[in-house]
């Protein structure tokens, strides 16, 4: 079992697509103009501005253009989803949403609005401004969200600390659409008082400074974002897959660990803590309708990944 998930967090194609851009985020880190401003930014789900005992927050994400051919409207949607998860991974409150959208298609163009808007109700963010070309010969969708938080409740992606408990929350009340084995749908079907009371379970987290580090889990699944956490931290991780719980409609469903730690999960979140800390932790995430465990630790050796079933641990890659 642990060589079998071992071979696939090495194939997983949006893992390798995560390390292809390191290359890039480098540039921009030794290039870019330095602003005394800036609290945070590379590396971070939000990055962080100084507004006086405040932080502005700030994340922009892509969709992919084949999601946006095979549905638009969840294309749309995602569009305000991605950016909602990335203000509350770091403990932070959505303010407002910005869009980019190019279509050659009006229907498209059509059902990636439809859907925008309905994330922008579900999730109660406004849509404040955007560019739109209706006119291009290709489709592409991407948005930017800002948010607001205390700076000293700010919870940062690049803090990982040694020994830290390493707490996987997800919301296991979900389902599988049609568009993607890979995507468990915990949102589309719920009311906004529900999708908002799971995401506030950070905001909690964060005002009582309980975890060092916490990030969303991405399109690169379980393991992706975990390598990505521990890489910006620049500390390793033991992941013990034998703690990992995979939600019951999905076992019933024929899923195996392999598959879930694969999957963009929606409402679920990757944080490390103090183990003095990881029972509170527990505890508010369990009030807020979320499944949660501690899966791992976080180990000095840099940038690297293991697993282990409890028995025997495997090494699987630096980031």
């Amino acid at each position: 079992m642990l060589k079998k998930i071992a071979t696939s967090i090495r194939e997983n194609k949006n893992i390798i697509e995560k390390r292809e851009i390191d290359p890039i985020v480098q540039v921009i880190q030794s290039k870019s103009y330095k602003s005394s401003r800036i609290f945070s930014d590379i590396g971070e789900d939000s990055a962080s501005i100084i507004d006086n005992e405040n932080l502005i927050l700030l994340t922009t994400d892509r969709i992919k253009t084949e999601y946006i051919l095979k549905n638009p409207f969840g294309a749309g949607f995602s569009s305000i989803l991605v950016g909602i998860d990335d203000i509350y991974c770091c403990g932070g409150i959505p303010l407002a949403a910005s869009l980019i959208v190019s279509f050659k298609d009006n229907q498209i163009g059509e059902k990636i609005f439809e859907g925008a808007l309905e994330g922008s109700q579900k999730f109660r963010v406004p849509i404040v401004r955007g560019h739109t070309n209706p006119n291009s010969n290709y489709n592409e969708l991407s948005s930017t969200m800002i948010g607001e938080i205390k700076k000293s409740d700010y919870l940062s992606a690049k803090n990982a600390k040694v020994n830290d408990d390493i707490i996987l929350a997800v919301d296991f009340l979900g389902k599988i659409p049609n568009v993607s084995k890979f995507y468990w749908d915990t949102v589309t079907f719920k009311q906004s008082d529900e999708v908002l009371l799971r995401r506030r379970s950070m905001n909690v987290i964060a005002q009582k400074h309980l975890a060092n580090s916490a990030k969303d889990i991405s399109n690169a699944g379980i393991f992706g974002t975990i390598l990505q956490l521990i890489n910006y931290s620049n500390v390793g991780a033991v992941i013990y897959i034998n703690k990992i719980e995979i939600p019951s409609f999905l076992i019933k469903n024929g899923y195996d660990l392999e598959t879930y730690t694969k999957m963009y999960l929606t409402t679920s979140f990757i944080l490390t803590a103090p183990e003095d800390k990881s029972k509170e932790i527990l505890k508010i995430f369990n009030s807020h309708q979320m499944n949660s465990s501690i899966i791992g630790k976080i180990i000095k050796h840099e940038h690297l990944l293991k697993i282990s079933d409890g028995k025997e641990s495997l090494n699987v890659l630096k980031f």
